[in-house]
């Protein structure tokens, strides 16, 4: 079983590494490194994204809450599905249009200074906070979600598997920057989706069709059958919120930036939600008739969070097993690498360029990308080193820190013109305060998601703020409309 297993995993990491190694010779400049030189097409962009959003939680946290609460956990799929069709729809190519047309912005926190034409780097400095503070946490659970993988399949120590996932991962987003990463983020897209569709249909078989998997449940446990299990309307409304955080996600808007021509975003949305529908389904399937299959079967699952990880090894042929369980690596490492990429983009270009070093040649920007690159994946691998780690519990802190602080302001910014700097800056504080503060209440308040809280606040805030002092100026107001107009 060892053998097969450690050779396909081989197979499959030294080809993502020999795609960094390519683009390693096709780096030139910083816009390169951090954003492709705008040059993806819509199915690259399409997947990348996608694979960049769901991350090991589409593989290992959300067949875990399945397996754990029943169809309850849906919604969360449900809000989800609503909140990445909304972002495409109405985000991506107007962000497109901004950035392109102001100073060709490759930055989140470059469009918010741009956009509200900053002199004094507050806003840049605020947003490039927020951004590191939140992506150690996020990167934390890939990490913790690619250690899992390694110590459930070939035995490792926890703190070993760690360091065999960190080096990995790290090695070609170091090499290739944005391009390793979007066209890696494309395979690993297709692999996710192949390897979701696949497993549900051999459990099912393994466990005599749908109809059998019910009767089971029903003998079992009943309750796992109902979609308001244990739910109040507050906690539903709760887990559909988590499709609010797609319009904050630094690593998703900037692969709406990077699109070589706004006008080919509708078929990357086409192929974007027809992707993410099909994994989330086969994902909630894993979960669920994964149940069924340790309870007819008797398996003994301690990690509910390793549900697939247990049915590959079960069910499959071990060199089968071995592409399946690539299929968590992969999702692994398309958020990561991606994480890892914004964070590194943020130092180099908003703090050490910006800031520090404003004369900076552009070979020793992408060698400041490179090294930020391994200084934030320490850090987090410091974060991640506690094996009782949750995957689930990290993403949902991170997704809901990101989704509060920047999405009500990336809204606003692209659809309101009287939004200011002082409104932008007091959005993003009030809105990771509010997550902070809410996830650290104990017991929390009406057992609500803390992102649903944030967004509101922040919203209010920028609107409040924007209030404040001076309005809009002219020159800012001018600059929305010249993009409104290029968008009729």
């Amino acid at each position: 079983m060892q053998t097969p297993l450690l050779i396909s995993f081989a197979i499959y990491m030294l080809g993502m590494i020999g795609i960094g190694i390519y683009f390693y010779f096709k780096t030139d400049d910083l816009s390169d490194y951090v954003l492709g030189g705008r040059g993806l097409g819509p199915g690259v962009t399409a997947l990348s994204a996608g694979a960049s959003d769901m991350s090991g939680w589409l593989l290992l946290g959300l067949p875990g809450m399945m397996f754990r609460d029943g169809l309850v956990g849906s919604w969360i799929a449900v809000g989800l599905f609503i909140g990445a069709y909304l972002n495409w729809h109405y985000v991506a190519k107007p962000l497109r249009v901004y950035t392109h047309h102001l100073n060709d912005s490759i930055t989140i926190p470059d469009y918010f200074s741009n956009r509200f034409k900053e002199r004094k780097n507050y806003l840049r400095i605020t947003t490039a906070i927020v951004i590191l503070i939140f992506y150690t946490l996020y990167t934390s659970s890939g990490l913790v979600g690619g250690a899992k993988l390694f110590e459930a399949t070939f035995n490792l120590e926890y703190s070993t598997a760690l360091i065999v996932g960190s080096v990995i991962i790290v090695s070609y987003t170091f090499l290739g920057g944005y391009n390793a990463v979007s066209w890696t983020d494309f395979i690993q897209g297709i692999l996710m989706m192949i390897a979701l569709v696949i497993t549900p249909v051999v459990v099912l078989y393994e466990i005599g069709g749908v109809g059998e998997a019910i009767k089971i449940i029903e003998l079992h446990d009943a309750s796992m059958l109902d979609i308001f299990r244990g739910s109040s309307l507050i906690g539903i409304i709760s887990l559909l919120s988590w499709g609010l955080g797609y319009f904050g996600q630094p690593h998703i808007l900037v692969r709406f930036m990077s699109i070589r021509d706004e006008n080919e975003i509708h078929r990357a949305k086409a192929i974007g939600m027809s992707w993410m529908g099909i994994s989330i389904l086969g994902s909630l399937a894993v979960g669920f008739f994964g149940f069924v299959y340790v309870v007819a079967n008797g398996v003994d699952l301690q990690d509910s969070e390793k549900i697939f990880i247990t049915l590959s090894q079960l069910l499959f042929n071990p060199w089968i097993a071995g592409f399946l369980l690539a299929a968590i690596l992969a999702a692994i490492m398309s958020t990561i690498d991606s994480q890892l990429l914004v964070s590194s983009s943020v130092l180099t270009r908003d703090i050490y360029h910006a800031i520090l070093r404003k004369d900076a040649s552009d070979k020793e920007l992408v060698w400041v990308g490179r090294s930020t690159v391994i200084v934030i994946a320490i850090i987090a691998w410091y974060i991640s080193s506690d094996e009782n780690s949750s995957v689930l519990q990290l993403v949902s802190y991170a997704w809901a820190g990101f989704g509060a602080a920047f999405g009500p302001l990336i809204i606003l910014s692209l659809y309101n013109q009287n939004i200011t700097k002082v409104g932008a800056i007091a959005g993003m504080i009030v809105g990771s305060l509010s997550v902070i503060i809410y996830k650290n209440l104990e017991g929390g308040i009406f057992d609500m998601y803390e992102l649903l809280p944030g967004f509101i606040l922040a919203w209010i805030a920028i609107l409040i703020f924007s209030r404040v002092g001076e309005g809009a100026s002219s020159e800012n107001k001018e600059i929305f409309s010249e993009v409104r107009d290029k968008l009729k």
